[in-house]
């Protein structure tokens, strides 16, 4: 019988390891920054060129290599920071397992220069697919430069899964702004397709979180140190009005390695409690140093999830070294004096005050009794406490409440249109009503429907926005003073990225400058006062949309847009406010659930209400 058996070969063997270790772009760019970083270097620069699919280079200065270690670092297993087990347990460098260099050949065509500074002359590496095509010695400088080219050139499979350029890149940064958090005191700078993204002097931590994310968060910082036989805890976090609605900029590091612990980000969301709103997240950089041997940095491929011997006893100090922190700065929730953009959009400010109203309101004898001397406290006995006179303060002829636009859902349903509703007659003439500011009960002809608000907006805008991009006929309102916005460089990225998609759905944003952007309009039907908040929150939950289900760039950018626009629970609707909400969420294609394919209604039958009491 044949034996059926065998050893695979190297090159096949590699490449396998390598789907471990380098899933994309991003992954080889963490290994190799790391590498400098483990070779002492004070400054590290890393060359990118088509996301990453065509080039990355890392050039550092740090000790080099030897001929013979040049041409060892390439072999599966070959380290210089593992001699027995129990090294496995003292890790402190940031590569340990050997595998990054020899994953990276398998996948790519890999170039390498590097030379001691004992060293007259250097070593030139040139390898792909695992094997040496060229060895000799070079003139180069002190350090390492290593070019990795063609990525997956060798895997067309792998190659083709990658995703856009946009969206590689944003792994990229990502990674680079992990590494470059780690280690301040380090020079760091990133290019891509030979434009500068980042130029990072050496600092220390806050100076290079302001870096990396922006001078607005300068003075919005609360320093956090705290130092126990245990651990050692430096960083700092935001104030409350720093706090963001998505999951942003929190960063965690355990000995100078990103980590990502949803345990530790309970620890430091508990100690912000009763300063956040519930839908808010907290803005952190914190920097953990412990014995390593009280920590298993082995558990992960990628090293960013680990292992605590205690991890109680860690969540117990962060938690404590943040409400110390928050204590010590007498960080409270603050006053806001700005005036609310939802108010701005009221009829009392945006409607003209014509002389037919001030005619009106000023003949009216409340305003007599408040404009004429002595009349303050008489009280017509004709009218017997009957307060009907306010109602001249708002309502007319000409300016009454049944014709005038519903500005709070921004709607515009059509007259004289039935909602289709399938099966469910819906009474559309009855009264609706809410129910803890979060449902909406419906009459049916037998029986009746509870509707979650948020939810039905967020189906109507949903399909709104659908129609607008598919065609091209969203309209833009030009904004009275344009509006300056200053992103990070991933997130202005990211807009770049975006324009064209959010251009059809009714925004004008010109570039303006490097990181900045100019906000000329916005949709018609977007309250206007707060462009700012509303560009920079939608880049939030679009960097951090998740979902059961897969959508395209652009159907993201709806969904982020329906979220954002939608009303949400907790808001009080009034009578018609609820009337238009039910019939244009049953003129929708699919009223019955949100686009993420939550319910936003359930029906309650009569057969099903007798069942439930018995009937």
């Amino acid at each position: 019988m044949i034996d059926i058996i065998n050893l695979l070969p190297d090159n096949i063997a590699n490449q396998i390891a390598a789907g471990e270790v380098i899933q994309r772009p991003a992954s080889a760019v963490k290994e190799l920054l790391e590498n400098a970083v483990d070779a002492d270097a004070t400054s590290i620069q890393l060359h990118i060129a088509d996301a990453g699919k065509t080039l990355i280079q890392v050039i550092d200065n740090g000790k080099g290599m030897s001929e013979t270690d040049a041409r060892m670092s390439f072999e599966r297993h070959a380290t210089s920071k593992i001699k027995k087990i129990e090294d496995l347990f003292y890790i402190r460098t940031m590569g340990f397992r050997g595998e990054a260099l020899a994953s990276i050949a398998a996948v790519a065509q890999v170039e390498l220069k590097t030379r001691r500074a004992e060293d007259e002359l250097g070593t030139f590496i040139e390898i792909d697919n695992s094997i040496v095509r060229k060895q000799e010695a070079c003139s180069c400088a002190v350090g390492t430069n290593i070019c990795m080219k063609n990525l997956f050139f060798n895997v067309p499979a792998r190659r083709n899964f990658l995703k856009s350029n946009a969206s590689e890149m944003r792994h990229i940064v990502d990674e680079f702004i992990h590494v470059a958090l780690a280690f301040p005191n380090i020079f760091f700078s990133l290019s891509s397709n030979g434009q500068q993204v980042f130029y990072l002097e050496a600092g220390n931590y806050k100076q290079r979180f302001l870096q990396l994310l922006g001078n607005q968060y300068q003075t919005k910082l609360v320093p956090v140190k705290e130092t126990t036989d245990y651990l050692e805890i430096n960083g700092f976090v935001g104030k409350p009005d720093a706090a963001k609605k998505t999951r942003g900029d929190q960063y965690f590091f355990v000995n100078n390695r990103f980590i990502k612990s949803a345990y530790l980000n309970h620890a430091v969301t508990s100690a912000f409690d009763a300063l956040l709103p519930k839908d808010s997240f907290p803005l952190y950089a914190l920097y953990i140093d412990l014995d390593p041997s009280l920590v298993d940095i082995n558990v992960h491929p990628t090293k960013q999830e680990i292992k605590f011997e205690d991890e109680k006893i860690v969540y117990a100090f962060v938690q404590a070294a943040i409400k110390h922190a928050l204590a010590q700065f007498s960080i409270s929730p603050s006053l806001d004096f700005s005036l609310n953009a939802e108010i701005m959009q009221t009829e009392a400010v945006t409607q003209p005050f014509t002389e037919n109203r001030k005619e009106t309101l000023t003949t009216s004898d409340l305003y007599k009794k408040f404009s004429q001397k002595n009349q303050a406290h008489l009280i017509d006995p004709t009218e017997k406490n009957e307060l009907k006179h306010w109602k001249e303060f708002y309502t007319d002829t000409n300016y009454t409440a049944e014709n005038t636009n519903n500005e709070h859902l921004n709607f515009n349903p059509t007259e004289n249109r039935r909602p289709e509703t399938g099966n469910l007659q819906l009474v559309t003439d009855s009264t609706f009503y809410q129910l803890h500011q979060t449902y909406i009960i419906a009459h049916l002809q037998n029986g009746f429907l509870l509707i979650h608000q948020q939810h039905a907006h967020e189906r109507i805008l949903f399909e709104r926005y659908s129609n607008a991009i598919q065609f091209k006929q969203a309209v833009t309102q030009q904004t009275l003073f344009p509006v300056t916005l200053e992103l990070s460089p991933p997130d202005a990225a990211l807009l770049h990225e975006l324009l064209p998609d959010l251009q059809l759905l009714g925004y004008k944003i010109e570039l303006f400058g490097k990181d900045s952007f100019i906000i000329q309009g916005t949709p018609a039907d977007v309250l206007h006062g707060n462009e700012k908040h509303m560009i920079e929150l939608l880049i939030e939950q679009f960097k951090h949309f998740s979902s059961e289900l897969k959508f395209s760039k652009r159907e993201k950018l709806i969904h982020c847009m329906a979220r954002q626009q939608a009303i949400k629970a907790g808001q009080t609707l009034s009578d018609k406010e609820m009337k238009v909400l039910t019939e244009e969420l049953f003129q929708c294609n699919t009223p019955s659930i949100t686009p993420n394919g939550n319910p936003v209604f359930v029906e309650f039958n009569d057969e099903q209400l007798l069942k439930m009491f018995g009937k």
